[in-house]
């Protein structure tokens, strides 16, 4: 992924007021981040831990979309399998994420949820970068490079969902 700057991410958003663009809490230290191993940039706000955020290369641009995490809480004890980078998790370590929908369907409250990693840092998993003892990943027959396509098209899937205005 290429750098972005505050004022791209700000304006990258789709599934809310520029408003609520503008005063969302990004992450810290945008010019240190690994850019080059990054498919998507992916954090969870410090200060409210029921909202996370997510942008892309989607089509012409950059595409950013807001998340909010349920307040229903799943089984610690069970594993989970991110929907985007297939990363296996025990716990807590993958959340169902909702995203309003763009355009009119999102002010008429239609969303669209997928389970992914709760940290939003598939890129690193995908790519051996950040391990925990908590996650694994499982034996694949796909090269990195095809599990990074992968995660890449299962990211674009959900943006497209979250793009499309069902009110039409």
């Amino acid at each position: 992924m290429r750098p972005l700057s505050e004022n791209e991410i700000r304006g990258s958003f789709v599934n809310c007021s520029k408003g609520e663009a503008g005063r969302l809490n990004l992450p810290r230290g945008l010019a240190e981040l690994p850019w080059e191993q990054l498919d998507f940039l992916g954090w969870r706000d410090q200060g409210a831990p029921d909202r996370g955020y997510l942008v892309a290369e989607h089509g012409d641009g950059p595409v950013g979309v807001t998340l909010r995490v349920p307040s229903v809480r799943r089984s610690l004890r069970m594993s989970n399998v991110c929907s985007f980078c297939i990363s296996i998790h025990a716990g807590s370590g993958v959340a169902l994420l909702a995203a309003r929908r763009a355009g009119a369907a999102g002010r008429e409250g239609n969303t669209v949820g997928t389970y992914v990693c709760a940290d939003l840092q598939c890129s690193l998993y995908v790519r051996g970068l950040k391990q925990s003892a908590l996650v694994s990943r499982a034996a694949e027959s796909l090269s990195q490079e095809e599990q990074i396509a992968r995660t890449v098209a299962n990211l674009g899937g959900f943006l497209a969902k979250v793009l499309t205005d069902t009110t039409a």
